[in-house]
């Protein structure tokens, strides 16, 4: 008889487990680094940039879409077609609901 854990059923809730913990740790591994980016305030867009692409990745979660936010608006000061090109991903990737976004190249629009 198999294990209840080779189910698919079972494999699927497990990888979703994983994946829970595995933003919890990004979430971790990000928060500093937004923090010091804004707080720090500097005009390296390759760092902002490399930023912003690894928080698309986590951005589907509270905390990950938290700090892909604070960083769209520090950097929507700096290039605000890139910050918009962002937005854009981060919709394309996470916004299943098109009614809950307001129509606006602001990144208060998230």
């Amino acid at each position: 008889m198999p294990d209840s854990f080779d189910t698919p059923t079972q494999a699927i809730l497990l990888l979703a487990h994983e994946f829970k913990e595995l933003e919890q740790r990004a979430i971790m591994v990000y928060e500093p680094i937004v923090n010091a980016i804004v707080t720090s305030r500097p005009t390296d867009v390759c760092q902002i940039e490399q930023t912003l692409d690894g928080l698309l990745d986590f951005a589907g979660s509270d905390g990950g879409l938290r700090l892909f936010k604070s960083l769209c608006m520090y950097y929507w000061q700096i290039d605000q077609a890139a910050t918009a090109s962002y937005i854009h991903s981060y919709r394309d990737l996470w916004d299943n609901e098109e009614s809950d976004i307001p129509q606006s190249n602001n990144t208060e629009a998230l």
